[in-house]
């Protein structure tokens, strides 16, 4: 008596594989500069008007007479290189040795952001632009971002890598708050035209809302997966 051959077992139907890793890691600093690329624009015709080498006139950019030039130098220098080069500090992994240099320029820059930003909004006048809430924004957003810097820094230095990460990647989030609001404010102009007053402000505040909101999502989603992995 003859048996039946016996069926190969079937094979699990494959999945089309996910992105490369080498991709994931180019997009994410890519589309974080891209973010950051109208703050930084603005700060550098800022700079050349400071120097005398204005490459564009007052109907563009709005007059900021009354502001010091050291504070301002050091809010858009140190904005422009954290928001800039804090971007390759996520997307994939890193050697340690180039995130530790990249830190040790960062935290500097992020501080010298975060502080003279609130220099600058307490220790000189408004513009008749601002309002009051908007003032109440910028002090807790830009309180909040040094407080996370240096949360983050006193992570790494008890050697909590994984505090760490999460401390700075909000420290991040907010330091990029600029770029949002370029979005947001252009997306409100285009459909209501331009926001004054209270409205401003509370668009310029969901930059700062938004960009958190999404680093906390990130923070936990990190958390999830290593829980699942344990």
């Amino acid at each position: 008596m003859t048996q039946a051959p016996a069926t190969p077992p079937s094979t699990p139907p494959t999945t089309p594989p996910g992105p490369r890793p080498a991709r994931r890691s180019r997009l994410v600093p890519a589309g974080l500069v891209a973010l950051s690329l109208v703050p930084v624009v603005a700060g550098t015709l800022r700079l050349s008007e400071l120097s005398g080498l204005a490459l564009v006139g007052p109907d563009v950019l709005p007059d900021d007479t009354h502001l010091a030039a050291a504070p301002l130098v050091v809010h858009i220098v140190g904005a422009s290189v954290y928001t800039v080069l804090g971007a390759f500090q996520f997307g994939g992994r890193r050697p340690p040795a180039r995130h530790r240099l990249m830190g040790r320029i960062l935290l500097p820059c992020g501080l010298a952001a975060a502080l003279s930003g609130l220099w600058l909004t307490v220790f000189y006048p408004r513009r008749p632009v601002d309002v009051e809430l908007l003032t109440v924004l910028r002090i807790g957003f830009g309180s909040a971002m040094a407080a996370a810097l240096l949360l983050g820094l006193a992570a790494v230095l008890r050697r909590d890598h994984r505090a760490h990460r999460a401390w700075m990647t909000r420290g991040y989030a907010l330091g990029l708050g600029a770029g949002s609001q370029a979005v947001i404010v252009s997306l409100w102009a285009a459909v209501a035209g331009q926001p004054a007053g209270n409205t401003r402000a509370l668009l310029l505040g969901a930059g700062w809302a938004v960009n958190l909101a999404v680093a906390e999502w990130l923070i936990r989603r990190r958390r999830a997966r290593r829980a699942v992995s344990a």
